[in-house]
C-alpha cells in the first residue's frame, strides 16, 4: 500500500521555527513531524510519496531512499497550488488503494489502523468550534455524504482531520478551479464518494501543528499519553 504525504508548504504560520528548516522536519519532543508520522503507519504501507517543494532538500536527505523501512518516492510541487494540485501531481504513481495525510498533523496508531481496515475511509473528530474546519456529513449507513469548508451554519460538529484512504479512481474526476487559482480535494471527494463510498470514521486523537505554541502542546500530550513523546500507543 501507499501512503501520499503532503510535504511541500511553507509553514508560513510556523515561523520563526520554519524559517530555515522546513515544516515536516520541526521538531516535536525531540523527532521531527514526519518521524512521528510515518512510525505509526501500518505495516501494509510499503512506499511513501512525499510532495515536497520548500527546502525540499533537507527532506530528501532526512529520508533518503528508504525511510523506516519502506521506499520513498518524491514528487516536486514548484507551487502551491491546493491539496487537488498536489495529489494529481501523484496520479501516474498511484497503483490502487492509498492512504493520504499532511505532514504537519500527527494521529495515534490505532486511528490509523481504523481507517486502513476500511476499503476507503476519511478520518474525523468531534470539534467544539466546527466553523473552523472542514465540515463532514454523513449518510445514515456511516459514509459520507457532504464536505463543507468552514462553514458559517455548520450542519455537524465532525471536522476532517485529513487521513483519507482512497484508490485510483479518485483520478477519473476533475478538479476544479477556485477563485484563488488553487485545487483542492473537497468538490472532488464528493463526486468521487457518490460512486465509491467512503467510511465517515471517529478517531481518538489529533494534533494539528500550525503555529509554535503548538508543538509546546503536542509536546505536553504526547508526554502525557506516552510518557516518552511517542503516538504508539495511543
Amino acid at each position: 500500500m501507499q501512503c501520499v504525504i503532503l510535504a511541500a508548504g511553507k509553514g508560513t504560520r510556523l515561523r520563526p521555527l520554519t524559517d530555515n528548516v522546513p515544516k515536516p522536519l520541526v521538531k516535536v519532543a525531540g523527532k521531527a513531524l514526519l518521524d512521528h508520522i510515518v512510525e505509526v503507519l501500518p505495516s501494509a504501507v510499503d512506499e511513501l510519496i512525499l510532495v515536497t517543494g520548500y527546502l525540499e532538500d533537507q527532506i530528501k536527505q532526512h529520508c533518503g531512499d528508504t525511510f523506516y523501512g519502506r521506499k520513498v518516492t518524491y514528487v516536486h510541487q514548484a507551487e502551491q497550488k491546493g491539496t487537488g494540485h498536489a495529489l494529481w501531481l501523484c496520479k501516474d504513481l498511484i497503483k490502487g488503494r492509498f492512504l493520504f495525510m499532511f505532514a504537519d498533523d500527527l494521529h495515534g496508531l490505532q486511528d490509523i489502523a481504523r481507517a486502513t481496515s476500511y476499503t476507503r475511509s476519511m478520518l474525523t473528530l468531534t470539534t467544539n468550534n466546527p466553523e473552523r474546519f472542514g465540515i463532514v456529513v454523513r449518510h445514515p449507513d456511516g459514509t459520507l455524504a457532504e464536505m463543507i469548508e468552514k462553514p458559517e451554519h455548520p450542519p455537524s460538529n465532525l471536522a476532517s482531520t485529513g487521513v483519507m484512504v482512497l484508490d485510483e479512481h479518485i483520478f477519473d474526476y476533475d478538479l476544479k478551479v477556485e477563485k484563488n487559482g488553487e485545487f483542492y480535494l473537497t468538490d472532488v471527494i464528493e463526486e468521487y464518494a457518490k460512486d465509491y463510498p467512503i467510511a465517515v470514521v471517529e478517531q481518538d486523537l489529533w494534533i494539528p501543528i500550525g503555529y509554535p505554541e503548538d508543538v509546546e502542546k503536542a509536546e505536553r500530550i504526547l508526554n502525557t499519553l506516552s510518557g516518552n513523546g511517542r503516538v504508539k500507543n495511543y
